[in-house]
């Protein structure tokens, strides 16, 4: 591409508004290869968790050299992309006193704030903002989505550990210390919304099919937003409250709206033979996803990590998370038995509970490894898609059987944009859960103003 004009994108959002991220096209510089580019593809953040921690000496490699070489079997499904992958050894949790007697609540609840709930009010959510929710307040604004929060279980567990509020056992993600994010467990419903059509006739009320339908049309929208300011003033504190819920909720909506449109006149564009906002014509099409039919967990989750996949490959989110299972009644069934997760981990040292935590562990870490392998797939840029992205594995516990949180597992993979070297087994780190996610935020380009909950320092040697 001769003469190159380039766009800077931040200018560009401000003339055309936040709520609608451009993709990254050709004049942005970032599809061509070469030493004159000035923007690079964006680096994504994706979590991925695991209750009730791992059979330690079945998880980590046995040395540095054996991680490639020799790594453990339940590292098996991740083999073909362990170059791309970073062991990190050395990660103690938060310490949970004085709630000792609640370590399922706050394996959770901890895993993303690395803070500990206020234990003076323990009936309400009071506890930090999560890590991916502070990347999600920087990277948001330039996306549909902020972020996208994804469970394989419903969050309707009620357990009264130590007193603490329900929503501490099932949630990792806070907006806000007061404020947990729900996450959606049904597939379909995740696809419709990053990629809901406004095309769709109604249907037996005497429209055409295929005729254009909006459910809420923009300038309404625009009236709504701007008769909200003089409604506002005449209410009191708690009605105040309730509007500027209901209009956050408003706000998230038009950055749907926004994106649909985007993604119609782009569809448009290619139906027209032109060229659309593709990123590089030589990066690789947008991944299909397919719907399971089955009660299969692997299926299920494999969807789930689709849908993570195609979020980030066409830039409708930069942040992910995602609960695989929650410490409330979970089974294997295609593993072979149906004994529940949690009743495992209490094994005792008794081998036959402990090869089943094992095989648990290694289903867990397959599905994760699926998702990476999908991304180190797909073509972005000079690169793949998992080189611009960091995605943690890992647990808020070390082991089950005594709830310790010394040593917790996690497995990192991704190179975040050249910031992260991989391949590696860290086998010695020092620090804590919160020094790990500043280093990751921080490996992203995410500018900290504080520590994130326990954190002190940013860990060393992640870029090699």
């Amino acid at each position: 591409m001769k003469d190159k004009w380039l766009i800077d994108r931040r200018t560009c959002l401000r003339g055309i508004g936040a709520s609608l991220a451009l993709p990254l096209l050709e004049s942005m510089g970032w599809a061509e290869s070469g030493k004159a580019n000035v923007y690079k593809p964006p680096v994504r953040l994706g979590f991925m968790y695991m209750p009730h921690g791992v059979i330690m000496d079945q998880f980590w490699p046995t040395s540095p050299e054996a991680f490639l070489s020799a790594p453990p079997a339940g590292l098996a499904s991740l083999q073909p992309v362990l170059g791309e992958c970073l062991m990190v050894k050395g990660i103690s949790g938060v310490p949970i006193a004085p709630l000792n007697g609640a370590p399922h609540a706050l394996e959770l609840s901890t895993w993303l704030t690395a803070t500990l709930p206020d234990a003076k009010r323990r009936n309400i959510v009071n506890i930090g903002i999560s890590a991916d929710q502070i990347a999600a307040y920087y990277v948001g604004g330039l996306t549909a989505l902020p972020s996208l929060e994804l469970a394989t279980m419903p969050q309707t567990h009620k357990e009264n550990q130590e007193g603490l509020n329900e929503a501490y056992y099932s949630h990792c993600s806070f907006r806000s210390p007061t404020q947990p994010l729900p996450a959606e467990t049904n597939p379909r419903n995740v696809l419709n919304r990053l990629f809901k059509t406004l095309q769709e006739g109604r249907g037996g009320d005497g429209q055409k099919s295929g005729a254009r339908v909006d459910p809420l049309e923009r300038s309404m929208l625009d009236l709504v937003l701007g008769g909200a300011k003089d409604l506002r003033r005449r209410l009191h504190q708690g009605d105040q409250h309730k509007l500027d819920e209901y209009l956050d909720g408003v706000r998230a909506l038009e950055r749907r709206i926004a994106a649909i449109e985007h993604r119609q006149k782009d569809a448009a564009m290619e139906a027209a033979g032109m060229a659309a906002s593709k990123k590089n014509a030589s990066d690789s099409p947008q991944i299909e996803v397919k719907i399971p039919v089955g009660e299969k967990r692997s299926e299920y989750m494999q969807v789930m990590c689709d849908l993570t996949v195609l979020a980030f490959q066409t830039d409708i989110t930069r942040v992910s998370t995602y609960i695989g299972s929650t410490p409330n009644g979970v089974s294997y069934p295609e593993l072979g038995f149906t004994d529940e997760h949690h009743s495992q981990t209490h094994h005792n040292n008794q081998a036959e509970k402990s090869d089943k935590v094992a095989k648990i562990t290694e289903f867990n870490i397959a599905q994760f490894a699926y998702m990476v392998k999908r991304m180190h797939a797909l073509k972005e840029g000079d690169g793949t898609l998992l080189d611009n992205c960091i995605m943690m594995w890992g647990s808020g516990l070390e082991d089950g059987n005594k709830h310790t949180r010394e040593n917790l597992p996690f497995i990192l993979a991704g190179r975040g944009g050249g910031s992260i070297k991989p391949g590696r087994f860290l086998h010695d780190i020092k620090g804590n859960q919160g020094d790990l996610l500043m280093t990751l935020l921080a490996s992203a380009g995410i500018p900290l103003d504080r520590p994130i909950g326990i954190a002190t320092k940013q860990l060393p040697g992640f870029a090699g």
